[in-house]
């Protein structure tokens, strides 16, 4: 079982705000609101809102053409009277990662979320992950209808809860590219998602931000998930699994 402290400002950094994080938003941004402590989100984004992003994506006909990471801050950071904070840039870089997570406050519960759809992003959020002194790494993924949600968290400069990398390899194949280095038809052909699967890939992404800053305890280091067959399977933390 992790624990953490319940009573530090708390500083979160999510990069990617389309499937699954424009759902991840609102909730987040209510749950900070509903801890009294003082709280920081950054929603970092590069992509538009476009007309096929309706069907699926937590949009609305009047965001369209806008950057997604803005609409999302600007729209739950004034209903929960938050600090309006978004980057309209994807993150691309270590340097411009590191930087939006380095917070404001001294000792600073600092969290950064992955809700990305491609595996360069993740390669980028890992290697900074795996240099961090502090850091917990929350990434979701999923397909049509299977996904899963990983947990890592590092702690005074060690690995104390392993990364998404570390359970799926395969995210460290070098051929993938950055969004903004795909061609326009590349950037036309996703994995297909429904949105069911997007919005259980939140839901469990809310649960273990709920465990981790509300109770103070998680004891999933990972689950796996069907939005098909409505199934969550967790990987327990291996002093509770014994």
């Amino acid at each position: 079982m992790m624990r953490f402290p319940v009573d530090r400002p708390i500083h979160i950094v999510m990069i990617g705000c389309g499937g699954t994080g424009g759902h991840i938003a609102p909730h987040l941004y209510r749950l900070l609101h509903a801890l009294f402590r003082p709280s920081k989100v950054i929603l970092c984004d590069g992509d538009i809102v476009e007309k096929k992003n309706l069907v699926r994506q937590n949009f609305i006909a009047s965001d369209l053409g806008k950057n997604k990471a803005e609409v999302l801050a600007t729209r739950y950071s004034g209903a929960f009277g938050m600090e309006n904070c978004f980057s309209d840039r994807f993150a691309e870089s270590e340097q411009q990662l590191k930087s939006l997570l380095e917070p404001d406050q001294k000792n600073s519960l600092v969290i950064l979320i992955g809700a990305v759809d491609n595996n360069r992003s993740r390669q980028l959020c890992n290697s900074v992950f795996c240099q961090a002194r502090d850091l917990i790494y929350i990434d979701s993924g999923n397909g049509l209808a299977n996904g899963q949600v990983v947990c890592g968290v590092r702690k005074g400069g060690r690995t104390a809860q392993k990364p998404v990398a570390r359970f799926y390899p395969d995210i460290l194949d070098p051929t993938d590219k950055f969004p903004s280095e795909l061609s326009c038809a590349e950037a036309s052909v996703s994995a297909p998602q429904a949105i069911t699967a997007n919005i259980m890939a939140a839901t469990l992404v809310l649960c273990m931000l709920y465990n981790i800053l509300a109770t103070g305890e998680l004891i999933t280091r990972m689950t796996t998930f069907s939005s098909q067959t409505v199934n969550v399977r967790p990987l327990l933390s291996k002093r509770r699994a014994a």
